[in-house]
């Protein structure tokens, strides 16, 4: 019998790793094939693959938005699709899997070089990928930084030096000074593997010092990246002196060009454009941010959790280091609407839903308040041309409403959860009103578009 293995990834690491899990494990079970599930999440690496379950594997399904060690695979058939496909699409990647001629075992020596996917990556998948490898793991330092700042708020918003607070302030502050750097940094290891670590790192640093913020800390990485693999490729040497090239000569080189260039050459240009954008931000009058967001709103729901809610987040989160509040407000009330519109349309019209769907509708109200946006998917999967625009309107709806009342959310992720921080969030009760005018306009599209269905 066919052994097929799987590794699921998100950047995130809270819901699609283990709904793609879930769904192959489904999908595999109802074919009578084994399969193995290696989810890489927020929790760590679970249900890893040992080599000699590699080695046995009639085939890998690699369903990931983020690295995953696919040098692991080298020699075995391999599957390589957007962690969404694990979740929407999981009988027809097994089918595939299945489908693949099982590959000779690799000659001693040199390890083989990974059969292709099934579908080619694009040049604009694998700059999201390098992307979401670094927002990845930059969001537990955003996550925890913002947080720990709120709760410094509950002794004030300027807590005096040496309290409680202030300490909390600061151990903030140290978190979220890490941000751009571990982004960059991440960025350019996905691109290069460990030496584009260094460069990275550095680049990230000097962004925040010219001033070119978040913005910077993207192009840094990329850019660090890239010259790293340019060095490895281009610097040839002499047997005898190859060892040089990993522990001097690459990390020398590439720190240097990478520094000198964010220093002379694109430090200006990055800190006038941040610079121009906070300026923007904080003057913009309040059609132009009804119409931020709306559009931030919107690009939350879309995908829940896919390249525009992920862009819209990483947006979003940026801009706090720049005492820019009101987008991250924006984000999370239009990132929990999806859900928890789903749960309230449930309520309002069980004839719309069979029973499986009106109890998945109590465990969307309790990841949407939890800002978990996937909570939607498997009501967008089911139905994407009724549900999905609903899911839109009602998030463009919060996020407009939320940037129009003026609320500032210093804290980046804990969904309903924040509220009990005194200070945390700036005009808590219109955010309220924003979150549950949000939610209500979802449920009643929802409910209009969907077709009734015979209760359970």
């Amino acid at each position: 019998m066919k052994k097929l293995l799987a590794v699921t990834a998100c950047p995130t690491g809270i819901a699609h790793t283990y709904m793609a899990a879930e769904s192959l494990q489904k999908a595999a079970e109802e074919r009578n094939v084994p399969i193995k599930v290696e989810t890489r999440g927020a929790m760590g690496v679970e249900n890893e693959l040992s080599p000699e379950e590699i080695a046995e594997a009639h085939a890998i399904i690699v369903a990931a938005d983020t690295d995953v060690l696919e040098e692991r695979f080298a020699g075995k058939p391999v599957i390589k699709v957007p962690v969404a496909h694990g979740i929407k699409r999981p009988g027809e990647l097994i089918e595939q899997a299945l489908a693949k001629q099982a590959s000779a075992p690799a000659a001693q020596g040199a390890p083989a070089a990974p059969k292709s996917a099934e579908k080619e990556t694009s040049s604009a998948g694998m700059i999201y990928k390098h992307l979401m490898n670094g927002v990845s793991n930059m969001l537990p330092l955003v996550v925890a930084g913002g947080l720990i700042i709120a709760l410094s708020f509950i002794f004030g918003l300027k807590p005096a030096e040496g309290t409680l607070g202030y300490q909390l302030l600061m151990l903030g502050k140290a978190s979220m000074g890490l941000m751009v750097p571990i982004l960059a940094g991440f960025i350019s290891f996905s691109i290069a593997g460990k030496l584009g670590l260094a460069p990275g790192l550095v680049g990230g640093v000097l962004s925040t010092q010219v001033g070119g913020g978040f913005l910077g800390g993207i192009i840094a990485g990329f850019l660090a990246g890239y010259v790293v693999k340019a060095l490895i490729k281009y610097i040839k040497l002499p047997k005898v002196m190859e060892g040089l090239k990993p522990v001097l000569i690459i990390p020398l080189a590439s720190v240097l060009v990478v520094g000198l260039l964010m220093i002379y050459v694109i430090g200006d240009p990055l800190k006038w454009l941040m610079d121009g954008l906070t300026s923007w931000l904080t003057t913009m009058g309040s059609a132009n941010a009804i119409i931020l967001g709306a559009i931030l709103g919107a690009m939350m729901a879309i995908d829940m959790g896919g390249p525009f809610n992920k862009t819209a987040y990483t947006f979003a989160t940026g801009l706090l280091a720049s005492s820019l509040f009101g987008p991250m407000a924006a984000v999370m009330a239009a990132g929990m609407t999806p859900p928890l519109g789903i749960w309230l349309a449930t309520l309002l019209s069980s004839k719309k839903f069979n029973k499986e769907e009106r109890e998945a509708g109590k465990v969307a109200a309790v990841l949407g308040l939890s800002f978990i946006t996937e909570g939607a998917i498997p009501f967008g999967a089911a139905d994407p041309l009724r549900m999905i625009p609903s899911f839109m309107i009602g998030s463009g709806v919060a996020g407009a409403l939320s940037m129009a009342f003026g609320v500032g959310l210093h804290a980046p992720h804990g969904g309903i959860f924040v509220l009990a921080i005194p200070n945390a969030i700036d005009n808590i009760l219109w955010y309220v009103v924003a979150i549950a005018a949000g939610t209500i306009v979802t449920a009643l599209l929802v409910n209009l578009f969907k077709r009734n269905k015979i209760a359970a």
